[in-house]
């Protein structure tokens, strides 16, 4: 007996564009050698924060250089850190034939998500309960004129951009600050994360993950009278603090901020 055909065969699926976040790797040598040994550094202590997301190869930096880049060692590498390569982009015509042939497509290339790395994605916030809303008092005709005349004399009431956290972060909790900046003004935890679209201020010890910049503003800024991070990032760029920060600042008034591609953390003076 013949197999049934489905009822709407042209309606099995569907095409759509789609807009996705992806981890970029910008690589800056092609030895293999020593990407191998910087993610070892730089990633091994922290590999659990990559969990198979998606990468893109970006080889802006190193279209011009004669030797040849190993994309099969290197999407060995990739995986072995829980990362996915899927694309690469910038590279020059010898480069991108080399990655087709190695089951990579080309991603086009594009400004709007640099500085490239990853960008964790915005949780559910942890925030302290609100307070109770105040009643609003009955408004008359002659408040609404008043209102009216005042409105068009006074600039509008900006919208706030600050969440503030008063209790400590225990470990697995997160917070999001969304087109805010942080203050918390308790103890960040181990295993506990803050991220904010602007800067983060912690004036408590810093001992879990802090994200400021997490929409890719560059001038965003971590803060902490007591520096002593599991994992620091400024608009995209990151570090791990193992091994642990330097002594002149570790465990003292500090910040982090970007000075082109690298991250500084240096002391605050008093």
């Amino acid at each position: 007996m013949a197999a049934s055909s489905p009822a709407n065969p042209s309606n099995a699926f569907d095409l759509k564009s789609a807009s996705l976040a992806l981890v970029a790797l910008v690589l800056r040598t092609t030895r293999l050698d020593e990407l191998e040994a910087q993610f070892e550094a730089r990633i091994a202590p922290s590999a659990d924060f990559f969990n198979r997301d998606p990468v893109v190869i970006d080889l802006a930096h190193v279209r011009d250089q004669v030797e040849p880049v190993d994309f099969a060692g290197l999407a060995t590498l990739l995986r072995r850190y829980s990362m996915v390569p899927v694309a690469v982009r910038s590279g020059s015509p010898e480069q991108l034939e080399a990655a087709l042939e190695a089951g990579l497509c080309e991603a086009p290339d594009s400004g709007a998500d640099l500085p490239h790395a990853r960008v964790a994605p915005p949780p559910e916030p942890v925030v302290p309960e609100p307070e109770p809303e105040p009643v609003a008092p009955i408004e008359t005709a002659a408040d609404a004129a008043d209102a009216h005349t005042s409105s068009q004399d006074e600039p509008a009431v900006p919208v706030p951009t600050l969440l503030v956290v008063d209790r400590p972060l225990r470990s697995g909790q997160q917070v999001y600050a969304k087109n805010a900046d942080l203050v918390v003004l308790a103890l960040v935890s181990h295993g506990a994360e803050v991220i904010a679209d602007g800067s983060i201020h912690v004036y408590a010890p810093l001992r879990g993950k802090a994200i400021a910049g997490a929409t890719g503003d560059i001038s965003a800024r971590i803060f902490s009278t007591c520096m002593e991070p599991e994992l620091i990032s400024v608009a995209g760029i990151y570090q791990t603090t193992d091994p642990p920060l330097p002594v002149e600042v570790r465990g003292k008034a500090a910040q982090v901020r970007l000075d082109g591609d690298t991250l500084v953390i240096e002391a605050i003076k008093a």
